[in-house]
């Protein structure tokens, strides 16, 4: 049963998202506005598909920011990026270059202002990631960077890479680190989706003005102690 539920999800999933990035075409025509609330609206067809195909839900705690914010988030699964559109009024996720090449896909992400990494590019990438980010939150935007840079599964250990520290650093502003369990219910890799509860928790946020090394060790610590507890709960 859970197989048949699991492939009536993916057709929801790849079909319905087909239709709704092609007839919104002409969006992209319009202003930024426009294609946000096209995002927002896929993202909660993607939550209704999941509570009514897959019987998973979707819980925040704490307070998922309103403002301009940075927020560095555990990535376990897609839902990472479809489930927030339902909570963040204006978010910006940063993600690889490579990523823009896909039709509807890309187009849709230029045109709300995604931030792209060459991840090839060094120095010159992450000059250009600050750079990009410091536009963003003069629109007070909610940027998404999801510091281990790949999709990992539940409780595995990941290398946590430099691109939020630069960001902390130059933008002098505090961090938000979002902790998650949604690889659980809906795996990196594979059709399976199992029912329960996704849970996004937005911890309190980290101060700005840490040196590197200390500002890295709380960001690790906190996110990983963080969704090791929603593991534990066992949702």
């Amino acid at each position: 049963m859970n197989l048949i539920r699991s492939l009536l999800f993916t057709i929801w999933l790849f079909g319905g998202s087909a239709v709704i990035a092609i007839l919104g075409t002409p969006i992209l025509l319009m202003p930024r506005s426009a294609s946000i609330a096209l995002m927002h609206f896929w993202g909660r067809y993607v939550r209704l598909g999941l509570a009514l195909l897959c019987g998973i839900r979707i819980e925040v705690r704490g307070e998922a920011p309103q403002g301009a914010a940075l927020i560095a988030a555990k990535h376990q699964s897609l839902l990472d990026i479809a489930g927030p559109f339902n909570f963040l009024p204006d978010s910006c996720f940063v993600m690889k270059k490579e990523l823009l090449r896909i039709p509807w896909f890309g187009w849709y992400a230029t045109h709300v202002g995604m931030i792209s990494v060459d991840r090839q590019g060094h120095s010159a990438a992450l000059r250009k990631l600050v750079a990009d980010t410091q536009d963003r939150m003069r629109h007070d935007r909610q940027v998404v960077i999801f510091p281990e840079g790949t999709r990992t599964k539940p409780g595995a250990a990941a290398a946590y890479q430099p691109g939020v520290a630069a960001l902390y650093r130059d933008l002098g502003l505090p961090c938000t680190p979002c902790a998650t369990n949604s690889g659980v219910h809906w795996p990196a890799k594979g059709i399976m989706r199992y029912p329960g509860v996704v849970v996004f928790k937005y911890l309190e946020p980290i101060p700005a003005g840490l040196k590197r090394g200390e500002f890295m060790k709380q960001l690790e610590e906190r996110i990983e102690t963080a969704s090791k507890a929603l593991l534990d709960e066992g949702l």
